[in-house]
């Protein structure tokens, strides 16, 4: 299966990218929904997660306190690593399935942190999603409600603006209006396409 990853920033439009290539009739693998899937309740990580934090990482219904466990981690080297490599290895497991069952010409794999996790070495085309750091930290704390000091603590903690571009094979301005992306990513499906055919 030939797979193009397909990564950004926080609050770079990358899930917009996405939902433009799922119109198409692409499978699209993200990240993020099999990091949750790996915590649903049942799942022998999230009793992991439990034994380890406590019980109060736990909701009223059983399911994971994200906010508590980000709030855990953050600032906790230890904590982040040892949850690191409770999940990493997993989510792997999980993305690499989900890629595998595709159907579509060809799959991508939504990941913020492709770059940042060693998922380059999965796929055989980097797709970058690009807005300036101001534009970031503006659509992200519209969106999520946080405070503007904590997206810019998540955006110094992904990888560089600038590292990001240097890895890309093909890079999509989103400074644009959100009405442009389905035809630039269209462009990018017709080359998808012929090197998909080609692999």
């Amino acid at each position: 299966m030939y797979v193009v990853g397909l990564t950004g920033g926080i609050g770079s439009g990358k899930s917009a990218v996405g939902n433009c290539f799922r119109e198409l009739g692409i499978k699209v693998v993200d990240a993020d929904q099999m990091s949750r899937r790996v915590v649903e309740p049942g799942m022998p990580a999230l009793a992991e997660i439990a034994r380890h934090f406590g019980d109060e990482i736990l909701l009223a219904d059983g399911a994971l306190n994200r906010a508590l466990l980000r709030e855990k981690v953050f600032d906790n080297e230890a904590e982040r690593l040892w949850l690191e490599a409770l999940l990493h290895p997993l989510i792997k497991d999980a993305t690499r399935q989900e890629l595998e069952s595709a159907t579509s010409p060809y799959a991508v794999l939504e990941s913020p942190l492709l770059l940042e996790m060693g998922q380059k070495a999965t796929i055989d085309r980097l797709l970058v999603v690009d807005v300036p750091v101001e534009v970031q930290v503006e659509r992200a704390c519209r969106r999520d409600n946080n405070g503007e000091a904590q997206i810019r603590a998540i955006i110094a903690a992904q990888i560089s603006r600038e590292e990001r571009l240097a890895q890309a094979d093909d890079v999509i301005d989103n400074t644009c209006p959100v009405t442009a992306l389905p035809e630039k990513v269209a462009q990018l499906h017709a080359r998808y396409l012929e090197l998909a055919a080609n692999a």
